[in-house]
């Protein structure tokens, strides 16, 4: 395990951020040389962050409101919340590796605006077909704070790089909680779409703003076509077996994770326990859970290696799913799931996204991957649901996530090839 001093860019609090276009060596290394930036760009990127990383998990809470609406049922309507992910995903594949070869403030900027106009039209939206589809772009383009870590950590001073990539991780979950609580309570309030509609304001305003505040920056110079990162991908997971490793395993806690986290919603509003959109949400606050664990995973991993922190953080999982199970008539049950399922996924994340980006010569490269497997495997998951809720009740939700762990522990543990790092 590569020490905090060999490899700065690549900290405890890089790591838990699902930061795809990485800075490179050469651009760290030239950060202490450029201006300081304004002292308020780095709260004005971190609430820009937030806002970004709430328009993926929007529909989630709304689901019962948006059923609803179109007179259908809370588990007919559950795979847009899957959209939500694969567009996320798309958009890691296809956008977030164009900040090493495209303007920053040009492309913060425009997703921004793309975002925001997706976010109107599912405002809007007339159906679920045509909502899902609005849903698919905005989450596609939702890929601002990608764009934005690498920037931050380039540009910290060295003694303070952790301090301001942490503040960014603190707006990134705390957009993901907000997007359930407040989502569900504003969506109880005043509807679904007032929902949409707020956050196609705020993501225009807070884009543009942040846009703007951006300091200048060098042509980026392009080694290759622009989709030359995308294009390599293969190569470099095949090459390292370490990253294979790293991303198969995240895709099934990742997967686990959405199951049960994007189908709560289903259960809290549903016969069992019949509360309100608004009260449902309220359980959005277990996320909060998240940011206490990233800075104690970072620190296991330093200490006992990725490998380690890993495997506990499968077992706190697998914990996890018979709680959830339980919770289907035990609400104290779903009280501690709710928060080791959200410690679970964070020191999983921080110890896999640390040796994904410490495994290869490639690391903005190797982190595509890593995050893009992520949410794949999140969004398969989820969409599993759906069907499984509707059949086999919160039972089914509970199998899936066991069966996406089993599938990622058993995966990587008959993958041949031996690491070329120790404890990994």
């Amino acid at each position: 395990m590569p020490s905090a001093t060999s490899a700065p860019a690549t900290n405890t609090a890089a790591t838990a951020t699902t930061a795809v276009t990485t800075t490179t060596a050469p651009t760290a290394a030239t950060a202490t040389a450029r201006p300081a930036a304004p002292a308020y760009l780095l709260p004005l990127i971190a609430v820009c962050t937030a806002v970004t990383a709430a328009n993926i998990y929007l529909a989630a809470p709304l689901l019962p409101l948006i059923a609803h609406s179109f007179g259908g049922t809370p588990s007919g309507v559950a795979w847009i919340a899957s959209v939500a992910q694969f567009g996320y995903a798309a958009g890691l594949l296809f956008f977030a590796p164009l900040g090493d070869t495209v303007d920053r403030r040009r492309l913060v900027g425009g997703l921004s605006l793309l975002a925001a106009a997706a976010l109107a039209a599912a405002a809007a939206a007339t159906g679920t077909a045509v909502l899902a589809a609005a849903v698919l772009v905005a989450s596609a383009a939702t890929v601002v704070p990608q764009l934005l870590v690498p920037l931050v950590a380039a540009r910290a001073p060295a003694d303070r790089r952790a301090r301001h990539v942490a503040a960014l991780i603190a707006g990134l979950f705390t957009g993901i909680v907000a997007a359930r609580v407040l989502g569900g309570l504003a969506g109880q309030a005043y509807g679904w779409r007032v929902v949409f509609v707020g956050a196609a304001a705020l993501t225009a305003v807070l884009g543009l703003a942040t846009a703007r505040a951006l300091p200048r920056e060098d042509r980026p110079r392009r080694t290759g076509g622009l989709f030359a990162g995308l294009t390599s991908l293969p190569g470099v997971v095949r090459s390292s077996p370490d990253l294979w490793r790293a991303c198969v395993r995240q895709a099934g806690m990742y997967g686990a994770w959405s199951a049960l986290w994007t189908s709560l919603a289903l259960l809290l509003t549903g016969p069992e326990y019949g509360l309100s959109t608004a009260t449902a949400g309220l359980f959005g606050l277990f996320g909060l859970a998240a940011s206490a664990v990233a800075p104690l995973a970072g620190g296991l991993v330093d200490r006992f290696g990725a490998a380690k922190v890993v495997r506990s953080g499968y077992l706190l999982a697998a914990v996890c799913v018979p709680l959830f199970w339980l919770g289907g008539h035990v609400l104290a049950a779903l009280f501690a799931g709710a928060v080791a399922i959200h410690a679970a996924l964070v020191a999983s994340h921080v110890a896999n996204q640390t040796l994904a980006l410490t495994t290869t010569a490639a690391p903005a490269t190797a982190n595509t991957a890593y995050v893009v497997a992520s949410f794949a495997g999140g969004a398969l998951a989820s969409a599993l649901t759906g069907p499984a809720y509707a059949h086999w009740g919160w039972s089914g939700v509970c199998t899936v996530a066991g069966a996406w762990l089993l599938a990622g522990c058993l995966t990587t543990a008959t993958r041949p090839g031996t690491s070329s790092r120790p404890g990994r």
